[in-house]
């Protein structure tokens, strides 16, 4: 049976958050839930590699938290610099929310990955813009066959010298999309991915005023740079879909797995990205079926505190039966 290897790069911070509920969560994020998202789907057809920069005072905490996991190997998390992402989030309701972050990991750099070039898949969840730097991204291009799966929250965020995390505009954007082979953001990202030429102060809308009509250029703008998929996720209406299919751009919604009690949001978009490394393994250029998988744990990650929402093979291709049909 083939084994399979996928690294995932990002930050694993040490959130504080508030729901939209009143409730309070203290909890390791990010990177952990896509690897342990990935774990759960592997089973025993693979390994996961977070690789990371934590503190020292974290340092036990984070391996406490993946050792239940038998396929994670957790040799490339690092606390030699003693600098890790440290975050509050407030959410004022279901999707939107406060940021503040006091803590700063080392960027991802080639050293912290040179022995993964081997992996099937890498899977890139930065949160803020100096995470995962455009050499490393260079670095993988050249000496590995993986796919690059890239998350625009990265580059599309960044924090002020108070702490405070603001969206902001991916003005180097096409510099980056050569060496992204899925390309994954949210609505609100997208806007900060598609700017014009000059704007009207005035004319400036709120950040999540967003429509969806500016997706189908950019899309064919993205996959004419390199990207092989765009996918954008639309909160409740699923996720949107673009690759070149013969001489054209294709398009496909794929609806959203339902559930009953969204109870914590946080980390949703990381274990979508969880999913799309899942689903392009053993298929690379099925972008429909990594997107099911993916809009799957992005709805298990809605469902409780715990890392235990996260379901086997198993089960989450029985979700995704009750939601797609026959796979």
């Amino acid at each position: 049976m083939k084994q399979y290897h996928v690294a995932v790069l990002g930050p694993i911070p040490r959130d504080h958050i508030t729901t939209h509920k009143g409730e309070v969560i203290e909890k390791y994020g990010c990177a952990t839930h896509t690897t342990i998202g990935l774990s759960r789907l592997l089973g025993d057809k693979g390994t996961v590699y977070p690789v990371s920069h934590v503190r020292k005072t974290d340092r036990e905490a984070v391996e406490e938290v993946f050792t239940p996991y038998s396929n994670i190997d957790t040799s490339h998390i690092r606390d030699k610099a003693d600098q890790g992402d440290v975050i509050r989030l407030k959410f004022l309701d279901q999707n939107n929310r406060k940021e503040t972050q006091t803590g700063f990991m080392n960027p991802i750099i080639a050293e912290d990955i040179a022995e993964l070039l081997h992996a099937d898949v890498f899977v890139c969840v930065p949160i803020t813009d100096y995470e995962i730097p455009l050499e490393t991204l260079k670095y993988i291009k050249k000496n590995s066959d993986g796919i690059v799966i890239f998350d625009a929250h990265g580059p599309t965020n960044t924090v002020d010298v108070l702490g405070a995390r603001h969206m902001r505009f991916w003005i180097e954007r096409d510099i980056w999309l050569p060496y992204i082979d899925v390309l994954k953001m949210n609505l609100e990202e997208s806007r900060c991915c598609w700017f014009e030429k000059e704007y009207d102060m005035a004319q400036l809308k709120p950040l999540h005023d967003i429509q969806t009509s500016h997706l189908d250029e950019m899309a064919e703008h993205v996959l004419e740079k390199g990207v092989k998929a765009l996918i954008v996720t639309l909160d409740s209406g699923g996720s949107a879909v673009y690759f070149k299919e013969g001489s054209g751009v294709r398009k496909e919604i794929v609806p959203s797995v339902p559930v009953k009690d969204v109870v914590d949001t946080t980390g949703c978009g990381d274990s979508f990205a969880g999913g799309l490394g899942f689903g392009l393994l053993e298929n690379p250029t099925n972008y429909i079926g990594a997107a099911r998988y993916a809009n799957a744990l992005g709805a298990q990650r809605t469902q409780g505190r715990t890392f235990e929402v996260f379901k086997s093979l198993e089960e989450t291709l029985s979700m995704m039966r009750d939601t797609y049909g026959a796979l």
